[in-house]
């Protein structure tokens, strides 16, 4: 059994921003690998956007980024998910605008969503997809290597993608879907070597 996490905020209100990218790729993950008819349902159980299909489960926590870990949890208990069959994609604001970086456990680097979830699972054993979306004009005047402010960061992520971004992160979202189908048929080394 697999669990494949789309970590997002809910609402028409975010539906477009950098937080959001991983609720549009595993949108495009599940479009591309559920039978057409289907769709997502509701479940108030986990408060989460579900969707089983054989052995694969598809979740958007609905929980707000910052408590994605309690939607998580309850899914691996009911279905008894190990913790490195559970696969979280998510935004990274240390990798450039559509960058994608595969791994295996580690730090949450200051990512809510991934704290909430390695707190509530208790463990950080679960694989991760890294979507770079940038840090935009800061990181343009000052680089990459500059630590932006707490308060910057959290509006930063909120914020839509601009428009001249908007190729680069539609490349984004269908490399990253590839990313998660070739995880899927051919493991997770694959994928890491592939896309890393």
């Amino acid at each position: 059994m697999n669990l494949i996490v789309g970590l997002g905020n809910p609402g028409e209100k975010y539906a477009s921003t950098r937080h959001n990218i991983g609720f549009m790729v595993i949108n495009k993950v599940f479009k591309d690998s559920v039978a057409v008819e289907k769709n997502w349902e509701f479940n108030k159980d986990f408060n989460c956007m579900l969707f089983k299909s054989g052995d694969l489960i598809f979740a958007k926590p609905q929980t707000y980024m910052n408590a994605s870990g309690f939607a998580v949890q309850k899914i691996k208990q009911m279905y008894k998910v190990p913790p490195e069959n559970i696969w979280v994609i998510h935004d990274d604001i240390d990798l450039p605008l559509g960058k994608i970086k595969v791994r295996i456990g580690g730090s949450s680097a200051g990512h809510h969503g991934i704290e909430s979830i390695m707190r509530e699972t208790g463990s950080d054993a679960f694989v991760r997809f890294r979507l770079g979306i940038g840090r935009g004009k800061q990181e343009e005047k000052t680089g990459a290597t500059h630590s932006i402010q707490r308060h910057s960061v959290e509006k930063y992520v909120v914020s839509p993608f601009s428009q001249h971004e908007e190729g680069e992160v539609r490349k984004l979202i269908k490399h990253a879907a590839k990313a998660v189908e070739t995880a899927l048929h051919k493991g997770i080394d694959k994928a890491m070597n592939e896309y890393n």
